[in-house]
């Protein structure tokens, strides 16, 4: 009885991992279509389907202007002149699929222009990274806090060219095909300079 027990278990969780594998497919295969239904609007010039473009990642680029040491007017600044060049590059984007590099390298532009114009400026500090809430009690939550500021500060203490990797693809969630197309390099330049990164990071918080 006892084995038929567990072997009912075994497959109703079997069950459900199928289920569950076909649901994530499925809504990666809708937000596939949604990206690219969104693509070839921008590059016929609707404005609604820029205003979408906006509500969707005006808070990832801001965000992420942020994580790249500007301050917050100039973040918001920013953030709206990279839309504006998305807009105006429009015809270079090719589909959904390479939407997120496409906007992300137009960002990164933007803000490597700010930086050579504004050398003299004070860096702030780094921000973004997410404190997410558990289950922990106060001596864990005070120990994991602790070990993220660590990170935080030695993310900051990193060349810019190893810190946009680090930023791109592990605080932005970008593919590394993304990052790259972001970054404007080619794949292995763009995973060298991350595999640096996290040489370096290990070192000072190991």
């Amino acid at each position: 009885m006892e084995k038929k027990v567990k072997l009912a278990e075994q497959k109703a969780d079997l069950a459900y991992l199928k289920n569950k594998q076909r649901n994530l497919g499925r809504d990666k295969e809708h937000h596939s279509r949604k990206l690219d239904s969104l693509a070839a609007r921008l590059r016929t010039g609707d404005r609604a389907a820029a205003a979408e473009l906006v509500d969707a990642y005006y808070e990832q680029i801001y965000l992420f202007m942020r994580k790249l040491d500007h301050d917050r007017q100039a973040s918001e600044d920013l953030t709206q002149e990279s839309f504006f060049n998305a807009w105006h590059h429009i015809g270079q984007l090719k589909d959904g699929k390479a939407l997120n590099g496409w906007l992300y390298r137009i960002a990164t532009n933007v803000s490597k222009l700010h930086w050579r114009k504004n050398k003299h400026k004070e860096v702030v500090g780094i921000e973004g990274f997410d404190m997410p809430q558990s289950g922990k009690g106060e001596p864990e939550k005070m120990e994991h806090k602790e070990q993220l500021e660590q990170l935080k500060d030695a993310v900051e203490r990193l060349p810019m060219k190893l810190r946009e990797t680090i930023i791109l693809h592990y605080m932005q969630q970008l593919t590394i095909a993304e990052a790259t197309e972001a970054a404007g390099l080619n794949q292995g330049t763009f995973k060298s300079r991350l595999n640096r990164a996290l040489r370096t990071l290990r070192k000072e918080i190991i």
